[in-house]
């Protein structure tokens, strides 16, 4: 279900092809890794999970160069209780943090789970490469079928840097717009929008069905209205 990529090459050094697409520098890479921690802490307060909790990290990847690559591997302390999915080869995961499961899966099939299978389903950066808003909802329903409870983070459009080219202001513009600005760019990857379809809190909350006792809220770097994720939890 979660896409990761895999069907894009890598680059020469074998780095995952959202990095190799991403432009990264250390300061943003240290930035990224500041930010997910605040994410983190956001996650250990509203869950609340426990040693018992059976928990599903979605969407990891297979770069091992960036140190915020897999930090919820990393950091959490439960790892006998932690599965994770990615379409790209996450198999190393196992043996840097003995006790964590690893399962490859395809982009948009069911995850190989039962319904509720999960004490808590958790996911960072993955939704806004899923798709177009039926691929989203789609990945959210799939998300919330195998959880009880579930935390999921994205990046805020309206934040003013856009994270994956580094560029100011111009995904501001309507999507369309944005993406012929800069196809014919180095960031043409970006511009399909099965690469990249950033969210406003309003359109991330509209993914959910009415009902679904889903919170929104903003995180990250910034202030306000401008901070730079946004995050959906079912607690």
């Amino acid at each position: 279900m979660p896409r990761s990529n895999d069907h894009t090459p890598r680059d020469a050094g074998g780095t995952s092809v959202l990095y190799a697409h991403s432009g990264r520098v250390p300061l943003a890479s240290r930035l990224s890794e500041r930010a997910r921690l605040g994410m983190y802490e956001m996650f250990l307060r509203t869950l609340r999970p426990s040693a018992d909790d059976v928990v599903l990290d979605i969407g990891v990847t297979s770069d091992r160069q960036h140190p915020e690559s897999n930090f919820f591997e990393r950091w959490y302390p439960h790892k006998q209780q932690l599965t994770c999915v990615g379409t790209e080869d996450g198999s190393h995961l196992e043996a840097d943090f003995p006790g964590v499961r690893f399962v490859r899966v395809t982009p948009g099939e069911r995850l190989p789970f039962a319904d509720a299978q999960f004490s808590i389903a958790f996911s960072n950066a993955v939704l806004e490469h899923v798709g177009d808003a039926a691929a989203q909802r789609a990945f959210l329903a799939e998300m919330a079928r195998v959880s009880r409870r579930f935390f999921l983070t994205t990046p805020n459009r309206w934040f003013p840097v856009e994270p994956h080219t580094a560029l100011p202001l111009v995904h501001y513009l309507p999507p369309a717009m944005f993406r012929a600005l800069i196809r014919p760019t180095r960031y043409a990857y970006w511009a399909d929008e099965q690469h990249l379809n950033l969210l406003t809190a309003r359109e991330l909350a509209a993914l959910f069905p009415a009902d679904a006792g889903v919170t929104i809220a903003r995180a990250g770097i910034g202030f306000g209205v401008l901070r730079s994720n946004l995050i959906a939890w079912r607690a």
